[in-house]
């Protein structure tokens, strides 16, 4: 993981490329978690391994987002970090970190798919307990 900011999408999308499965392995244990553009499946040593880097992350969002803050927070407000800057442009990296929040347990929809229609912008609202 890169040392300069914890959150930034180099580091998003380098821990959620290596939690992916690799040619060749075994994915009777997988762990699958979906986003709102794609599901991943991880294998779960190389998760286990990632989760203090990845519940960094996550605690870098805006305190909105925190169970113990505002309860959740709008998926389209995840491309600012808690100091009020811009860390991705991109929803599909701002995605990979909630697919990776929710496969350690950390991060939940408030709501059902069914239900993310009645949000702004139709996207749902996440939390996360770190």
């Amino acid at each position: 993981m890169s040392d300069t900011l914890v959150l930034n999408p180099h580091n998003v999308v380098e821990i959620f490329e290596d939690c992916l499965f690799r040619d060749g392995e075994d994915t009777t244990d997988h762990i699958v978690a979906e986003g709102i553009m794609m599901k991943a499946g991880f294998n779960p040593t190389r998760l286990n391994a990632h989760q203090p880097e990845i519940e960094a992350m996550l605690a870098e969002l805006p305190d909105d987002y925190r169970e113990s803050g505002g309860g959740g927070m709008s998926f389209l407000n995840a491309c600012m970090d808690r100091h009020g800057n811009q860390w991705t442009g991109m929803h599909q990296t701002m995605d990979q970190l909630f697919i990776l929040g929710i496969a350690i347990g950390k991060a939940h929809y408030l709501m059902d798919r069914e239900m993310w229609s009645a949000f702004p912008g139709g996207v749902p609202y996440v939390s996360v307990s770190v």
